[in-house]
């Protein structure tokens, strides 16, 4: 028997600078949507709350069915923090739909099944990957005539890490670290945005950064770029890698650095590296740090300051626990200073209100001197700079 689904990506905040996917549906609705429209169900992907006249199911031929109601609601979930958003669309579409059971998937999901029910008010709570979608091709058909064309695809190599970082929550949602051997065939744009936690981690990545530099060659990929950090460790036990990166069109490069102040002559490595294969350190290569953790303010300027003298820019970011459900944090709330009521601050580690936006105002201002190669701030470099976006 043939089903309506109904997918939904609530209305989560999308940052205006997001370079990315700041304009696409989260990479596991639109397999899931796929694996649907394969077996025949008819779907609908919305952002948000939508109308109850814009809920219009498809087939895969295209056929519309107005007026219908759906068989199941699927609602996806990003972090933690971001519970409230779930909770909302939960509501939403509980209250337009009475008798449809509802299930929530997605990372707050896997990480906190139990609070995410009780919270959420779902009927069901999906616990990490959707097996039976994860290798099927996603649904840009159907992205593109319903939320606009799109000059980038979205892809993996790889799932899972092989990494158990505490503060990252992969390990916990895709345990096993599985990988492909090529990607050749599911390449359909020019622009690639890799959505792997460990890229350099898979086994067959030389024989994929290959399969990238022949299709650059013949102009079928224009660039790429990992969303997430570059395990720069691995760059190390094989220097090949970072040529490798730089012949198949990678670009923005974010090496992580995430542990002690005394590991910069290993990272000071890694960005030689980087330099060596013809990358730009000053624009194409950032430090990806993580703040407002366990190491102490005192540390991290120490490893601030590190990068202000390679002339790296860095790329950072706030920590909060992986049992956050909240987070109403606000860079405008600079004069009169928030408390661990509004997010959360590590004090155990000494962290507090002012000393996290103090880094954050030091990080954004070395950056901007590094980009306009500067040795000194100067608002206005900054006010133009932002004058652009």
């Amino acid at each position: 028997m043939k089903i309506n689904v109904l997918m939904v990506e609530p209305n989560f905040p999308k940052p205006s600078k997001s370079k990315n996917h700041n304009d696409f549906m989260p990479i596991g609705l639109l397999k899931i949507a796929a694996f649907h429209r394969n077996k025949g169900n008819r779907i609908c992907l919305v952002r948000g709350e939508v109308p109850r006249e814009e809920v219009i199911f498809e087939s895969q031929n295209g056929q519309i069915k107005k007026n219908s109601n759906p068989d199941k609601i699927l609602i996806t979930s990003y972090f933690t923090y971001w519970s409230n958003f779930v909770k909302k669309s939960v509501s939403y579409y509980r209250k337009m739909f009475p008798l449809i059971p509802i299930t929530v998937g997605g990372i707050y999901a896997s990480l906190m099944p139990d609070h995410c029910k009780q919270y959420t008010g779902c009927d069901e709570v999906h616990v990490g990957l959707h097996e039976k979608a994860e290798n099927v091709r996603p649904a840009y058909a159907y992205l593109e005539k319903h939320f606009g064309p799109k000059d980038y695809q979205i892809l993996h190599t790889s799932r899972g890490c092989i990494r158990t970082c505490r503060f990252c929550g992969v390990y916990k949602i895709e345990p096993d670290f599985t990988f492909k051997q090529s990607i050749r065939k599911e390449i359909k744009k020019r622009k690639l945005i890799f959505y792997d936690n460990n890229l350099l981690a898979n086994p067959h990545i030389k024989e994929i950064f290959t399969e990238l530099t022949e299709l650059k060659r013949k102009k079928r990929i224009l660039l790429c770029e990992a969303q997430s950090g570059i395990d720069g460790r691995l760059i190390l036990k094989d220097p090949e890698l970072a040529s490798l990166l730089k012949s198949s069109s990678f670009r923005n490069i974010r090496i992580s650095w995430d542990g002690r102040f005394q590991e910069h002559v290993s990272i000071k490595k890694q960005i030689d590296l980087l330099k060596r294969a013809g990358y730009n350190i000053h624009e194409n290569v950032f430090i990806f740090m993580i703040y407002n953790w366990d190491i102490p303010i005192e540390e991290m300027e120490k490893k601030r300051l590190k990068c202000w003298d390679w002339k790296v820019q860095i790329s950072d970011c706030r920590y909060r626990p992986l049992n956050q459900t909240f987070d109403n944090y606000s860079g405008q709330a600079f004069r009169k200073g928030q408390t661990s009521d509004d997010y959360y601050i590590h004090k155990r580690a000494g962290w507090t209100d002012d000393k996290i936006r103090m880094f954050r105002k030091h990080i954004r201002r070395q950056n901007m001197c590094i980009r306009f190669n500067s040795h000194f701030y100067v608002k206005v470099i900054e006010r133009s700079f932002l004058n652009k976006y």
